[in-house]
C-alpha cells in the first residue's frame, strides 16, 4: 500500500529551525487555502444530502475542488513537510535538537513555528523550542 501523502515516512529532508520558521508564512497561506476548500466541500456535501444545488456546483466542480485540495496537500509533501491533519492543519518538519531527531510542529493559526516534539510522542508531546536555534 502506498503511504498517505502526509505520513511521516515520506519526510526525508531535515530542516534547521530557521529554515522551518521561514516556511511558516507559506504554510499559513496553504492552510488558509485548505480551509476555504474544506468549507466548499462541506457545503457541497450538505447540499447533495439535502438535494439542493451547492454554490460550488455539480460533480465536476466538486472534483475540481478535490483536485485543488490535493494540490495543497501535495505542496506540503513537496517541501518535505509531513502533514498530520487538514482540519486543522498540523504539520511536522523533521529536524534535530541537541543531537536527537525531533519534529518541528506547526498548527494552523500559529504565526510562527515555535514548538517541537519527539517523533514517538506526537502532538501531545509538543514543547516550546528553546530560545536559541
Amino acid at each position: 500500500m502506498a503511504p498517505r501523502l502526509w505520513d511521516t515516512a515520506v519526510m526525508v529532508k531535515r530542516f534547521t529551525v530557521s529554515e522551518a520558521r521561514s516556511l511558516a508564512p507559506a504554510m499559513q497561506r496553504q492552510a488558509q487555502r485548505l480551509a476555504a476548500l474544506r468549507a466548499d466541500l462541506a457545503e457541497a456535501h450538505l447540499a447533495q444530502q439535502r438535494g439542493h444545488a451547492a454554490a460550488v456546483g455539480g460533480i465536476a466542480e466538486v472534483k475540481a475542488v478535490e483536485a485543488r485540495l490535493q494540490e495543497s496537500i501535495d505542496w506540503f509533501t513537496q517541501q518535505g513537510i509531513g502533514l498530520k491533519g487538514i482540519a486543522p492543519v498540523i504539520a511536522d518538519l523533521p529536524s534535530e535538537l541537541d543531537g536527537q531527531p525531533v519534529l518541528l510542529c506547526w498548527l494552523e493559526g500559529e504565526r510562527s513555528l515555535d514548538f517541537y516534539h519527539p517523533p514517538e510522542t506526537g502532538f501531545m508531546g509538543r514543547r516550546r523550542l528553546p530560545e536559541s536555534d
